[in-house]
């Protein structure tokens, strides 16, 4: 019974503290939460968390705020993530439904977290290391030229312009293009990356000897857009919320600004991503790698359609923050983004 009250005791500290940035006493603890014990015990609860440094006194005041392992037993002790209000999901369905495209979609999630949380938003593009091909696109754009589109499974296009070449004007460069778009569908289609990569390999034997070069061509340019390593994106949103809370860093604002500045820390960040979608990551003050996040917390989530897991989606803020309503917008928003992306 004694360690529960202390959870309590505990508890009533953090909320307190989170919502007044003032060291909480053991008078005020009593006047705004039913603990149902004496300001005696309460003073010996708050010396015992303070023993096991749950919570420390900034100053020689009486009063106490939590600590990063504090407000770790907090997190870990929730037992249930307050659910947002049915006005709440019904705005946020409606403002990210209304995307027109991936970039529109990555946007409007990093700008409607920002908002709804006050920190700051982070979203990671959907991996291409997690993805697969949903169609190729072939266009003769005049003489030897050829473009080259790739749609992604989430919505993610890209696209090069090639010289093939030889002149792909008149019925026998759209034949060959026809059926070259015809061919490069069918083996690398509804196929992840590296799958539909190993699979054009085999499209030169469907083809004439003088008609290689082009295919080679096209092939090529596939294979370097599904197999090549690059850098993943990141979007950012409500950077300037961190000067509304300044003092709630220990140092100056600018180690936090220079790691966001640095999209390898942020992907680190939002990376560490289990299976369960549902599941929500916490990372507070000093469990932080990056020494310029250590007076910060970190809230992730993952996102994608179905089973597949496409990305993170999260918000930095400092350690002073209301966890359980920073929680479930991360885990709502996620779970909206998800929706979205299903084929």
């Amino acid at each position: 019974m004694s360690e529960e009250r202390r959870l309590a005791v505990l508890r009533a500290i953090v909320q307190d503290y989170v919502r007044t940035s003032e060291p909480v006493g053991s008078k005020a603890l009593l006047e705004r939460h039913a603990l149902g014990v004496s300001a005696a015990t309460v003073r010996n609860d708050m010396a015992l968390l303070e023993e096991e440094g749950l919570i420390h006194a900034p100053h020689t005041s009486a009063g106490r705020v939590p600590t990063d392992a504090g407000y770790r037993v907090f997190v870990d002790r929730l037992s249930q993530v307050k659910p947002l209000s049915r006005a709440e999901r019904s705005a946020i369905e409606a403002f990210l439904s209304g995307a027109v495209d991936l970039d529109d979609i990555v946007d409007r999630t990093v700008h409607l977290l920002a908002t709804l949380t006050s920190q700051v938003a982070v979203m990671q593009y959907p991996s291409l290391a997690r993805s697969s091909v949903r169609h190729i696109e072939l266009v003769g754009i005049g003489g030897p030229r050829l473009m080259l589109v790739l749609i992604v499974s989430t919505g993610r296009v890209e696209q090069r312009v090639l010289d093939v070449g030889r002149d792909l004007s008149g019925l026998d460069g759209d034949g060959l293009v026809s059926r070259l778009r015809a061919h490069v569908n069918a083996e690398a289609c509804g196929r992840p990356f590296g799958e539909a990569a190993a699979r054009l390999d085999h499209l030169l034997a469907a083809f004439p000897t003088e008609e290689h070069p082009v295919v080679e061509a096209v092939v090529g340019a596939l294979r370097e857009l599904l197999v090549e390593q690059r850098e993943e994106r990141v979007v950012l949103a409500g950077t300037s919320n961190l000067a509304r809370v300044h003092g709630d860093f220990t140092l100056s604002l600018g180690p936090v600004l220079e790691a966001l500045e640095q999209h390898v820390v942020l992907l680190r960040l939002i990376g560490h991503l289990g299976s369960d979608q549902d599941a929500i990551a916490v990372r507070i003050g000093s469990e932080h790698e990056y020494e310029g996040l250590r007076s910060t917390s970190v809230v992730t989530a993952g996102y994608g359609p179905g089973a597949e897991l496409l990305g993170g989606i999260g918000v930095l803020g400092p350690t002073r923050m209301d966890y359980p309503a920073t929680m479930a917008a991360v885990r709502t928003v996620a779970r909206y983004v998800s929706e979205i992306l299903a084929p």
